[in-house]
């Protein structure tokens, strides 16, 4: 009896197994495919196309690209070295408040914190007005590349300060002290011992801020600074220069691919582990009263430059009256942006999210090698600078109008082919699929490959299984997606401005033209709201920042 009914189930696992991975991992491979497509559509133009209309100041666009992208990266790097250095060696008063909100700097958009410092900052601000008023004969603009790269450098460090602060806090003291028994004074074994071990996590941050300079074009303009990527708009939006704007973006992608590789010849080849695996992190040492107090100084004016001073200022301005309530947040045209921005956030968020639960559970299902490798492709978005998913979105769907002008549809796709609302979610589903399919991906991995097998040796078919097993146990990792993926829609203003139809406006897009003409106290309500939805991821890393903090204390009690 037991020989006949053991052989059952066992092949029908197989075959459910071998019928539902090949469907699964198609899709997988489709997606990829498609994540895939403005890339390839980008370097298959340029191999076509010879550009008759490239900038003639283009050799000069591409040293102030190198230019910003080496300051802002030395600029977040200091920034960021420093204060994870400060609050994880070191205690000092408010310290376990300002560990976390030194993170705040990420809600504030570049393009929003860019055209408040030139209100402020500028020959005509209220700073320059004030040293004129005392006698000092000052007068100079900071719409610079020196101006841009503090700018960038304010909102950017906290991608360094959270890797080092990750990589300071996981190492062990075995290491630190046993330089220290050797003689070497805490500098010296900062610089000799810690900061090598933490080069992989301070590389992956500078590569994430280096990318971050790539994709942005809004605050460059404001400063004045002509990289390639705000080229590659002007070509194609000012001059409808399709052609150059396609090698110009095969530019950006060029410095893109020396960010990534430039990213892995910093962690080296060298592999760092440590006695006791995770450790208990360094020992914060307790400052003086006079060092004590300056450090949190420290710490407070990076965070009053960066958040309180600029929130300020647009708090000011917001309550300022204003008779322009044609142009206000007051207007109807304001009430349809923050609509637009709404609905394309949550359709791109909802779509990311299926998506990468999709994806998750095709891989829970089985597959090789190939499928894994295109679930990681399907990341591959997030690391392409905007302006070159904007233009090869728009390859991509000129190929697909001419298919369908070839199938003897009149006029094709029509509009959908040059600037549409499908446009935006086709580009959003592109560039944000990568950190929904990072935190969906999170809560799968605690799933017990034992759950998928169960369910299916049962009887149920893949669909139900996710419905009914996977979707409802993933559940915090789909919720963090959703908020992450929204939120950066809403904030996102390249793939908009490159490719929204005429008469269609976001609220990145209402601050980008109200302070591109100096209407400071109209772009500062919409702004706010930006900020204000921001700070909901943030505080997100807060919780996580604020969860080490108090496993590492509790390990410190445990080791006492």
């Amino acid at each position: 009896m037991a020989q006949t009914l053991v052989p059952t189930p066992v092949l029908r696992v197989r075959r459910v197994n071998a019928r539902g991975r090949l469907r699964w991992s198609a899709l997988v491979v489709m997606v990829a495919l498609l994540v895939a497509a403005p890339v390839v559509a980008i370097l298959l133009e340029v191999g076509t196309q010879r550009p008759d209309g490239l900038p003639a100041h283009l050799p000069q666009m591409v040293t102030t690209t190198l230019v910003l992208m080496t300051s802002v990266g030395l600029g977040s790097l200091v920034l960021g070295v420093g204060l994870a250095w400060l609050v994880t060696a070191y205690t000092f008063p408010l310290r376990n408040v300002l560990v976390w909100l030194l993170v705040l700097p990420l809600a504030m958009p570049a393009y929003i914190l860019g055209f408040v410092f030139l209100s402020t900052f500028d020959a005509a601000g209220p700073v320059q007005q004030w040293l004129r008023g005392v006698g000092l004969d000052v007068q100079f603009s900071i719409a610079s590349l020196a101006g841009c790269a503090v700018v960038m450098s304010l909102t950017l460090y906290p991608y360094v300060y959270l890797m080092a602060r990750a990589a300071f806090a996981e190492q062990g003291r075995a290491t630190y002290d046993a330089a220290r028994t050797l003689g070497a004074s805490r500098r010296r074994a900062f610089f000799a011992v810690l900061l090598p071990l933490a080069r992989p996590s301070l590389a992956a941050g500078l590569a994430l801020v280096m990318m971050e300079v790539l994709t942005d074009f809004a605050t460059v303009q404001y400063f004045n600074v002509q990289t390639v990527s705000y080229g590659a708009y002007v070509v194609w939006k000012g001059k409808w220069n399709f052609a150059s704007a396609t090698q110009l973006a095969s530019m950006v992608m060029l410095f893109a691919a020396a960010v990534m590789v430039g990213e892995r010849l910093l962690r080296g080849r060298a592999h760092f582990t440590q006695k006791g695996g995770r450790g208990t992190g360094l020992q914060p040492v307790p400052l003086g009263r006079v060092t004590g107090l300056l450090a949190t100084l420290v710490c407070v004016a990076a965070l009053a430059v960066a958040v309180f001073v600029p929130v300020g200022r647009l708090v000011g301005w917001a309550v300022q009256p204003t008779h322009k309530t044609s142009e206000g947040v007051l207007s109807a045209d304001f009430g349809e942006a923050l609509t637009n921005s709404l609905v394309v956030a949550v359709l791109a968020a909802v779509t990311c999210v299926v998506l990468a639960l999709l994806i998750g559970h095709a891989l829970r299902l089985g597959g090789g090698r190939v499928v894994r490798a295109a679930a990681q492709l399907t990341t591959f978005g997030y690391a392409v600078p905007g302006a070159v998913v904007g233009i090869g979105t728009l390859l991509v769907l000129r190929a697909l109008n001419d298919g369908v002008e070839g199938l003897g549809v009149p006029g094709g796709l029509g509009l959908l082919a040059t600037g549409s609302v499908p446009a935006i979610l086709f580009a959003y589903a592109v560039r944000f699929l990568g950190p929904a399919y990072q935190a969906v991906d999170a809560s799968y991995a605690k799933l017990s490959t034992s759950i998928t097998q169960g369910a299916l040796s049962l009887g149920a078919r893949p669909l139900r299984v996710l419905r009914t097993v996977h979707a409802p146990l993933v559940r915090p990792g789909i919720a963090v997606a959703t908020v992450l993926v929204t939120i950066d829609a809403i904030k996102e203003l390249p793939l908009v401005l490159m490719l929204r139809p005429v008469d269609f406006t976001t609220v990145s897009v209402w601050v980008y033209s109200l302070a591109t003409e100096n209407l400071w106290n109209l772009a500062a309500l919409p702004a706010l709201i930006i900020v204000a939805l921001a700070v909901i991821p943030v505080f997100l890393l807060f919780r996580q920042v604020w969860s080490a903090d108090r496993a590492a204390r509790r390990r410190l009690e445990e080791e006492r």
